[in-house]
């Protein structure tokens, strides 16, 4: 017979119970913290800024693109589904990027841009972008940077990053523009990590 122990509240109400494992070869240890009183956390009741979830993306092949505007880079993005609405989404992002000196790159949650610049004029609002290269195209640009975003949703939501390119530009994704077979060029990943943060 499995042993049980069970506490009833005080004055009606609930109760708890522990109950032992039903095989010897199944034992196990519940060690109390050494506080006067403490609470023992659970996957419904976390502590504010626990981890719950981490989810990661990798881009390990190369794209390469002209395109006008803005555009998705394919295979680099990632969908998380929130255990609360009120948790937030640690997003950390790290993109390798060859091309010319006018690449810019855009944070987006479903089709909705985050982590941008406060718009200004005809200036485009961006996450990230400019990096100088010197005009080198053996040399690549490396995009880095980490967003808290408040979803406020338990639905799956979908983070991604885009190219913006202006007119006569092409960009490589995990390559350099010139991508020559040499051993002086490199080829590289680019990642989005995502962490649910209780709140």
């Amino acid at each position: 017979m499995t042993a049980k122990i069970k506490l009833n509240a005080a004055s009606g109400g609930g109760s708890f119970s522990l109950q032992a494992p039903s095989s010897s070869a199944n034992n196990r240890v519940m060690t109390l913290p050494d506080t006067a009183d403490g609470t023992i956390l659970t996957t419904t009741n976390p502590k504010a800024g626990n981890i719950i979830e981490v989810l990661q993306v990798v881009k390990t092949d190369v794209m390469t693109t002209s395109s006008v505007g803005f555009t998705d880079i394919t295979g680099l993005s990632q969908a998380i589904t929130p255990k609360s609405s009120t948790n937030k989404i640690l997003i950390h992002y790290d993109a390798t990027i060859g091309g010319d000196e006018i690449v810019f790159i855009r944070l987006v949650r479903g089709s909705t841009a985050i982590a941008i610049g406060d718009a200004s004029g005809s200036r485009v609002q961006v996450t990230q972008g400019g990096v100088m290269r010197e005009g080198n195209n053996d040399k690549v640009s490396i995009f880095s940077g980490s967003f808290l975003d408040s979803p406020n949703t338990t639905s799956a939501t979908t983070y991604k990053l885009q190219l913006y390119l202006t007119t006569g530009v092409t960009a490589k994704v995990n390559a350099p523009k010139n991508d020559a077979n040499a051993a002086y060029t490199g080829r590289s990943i680019s990642t989005i990590t995502l962490m649910e943060v209780a709140a």
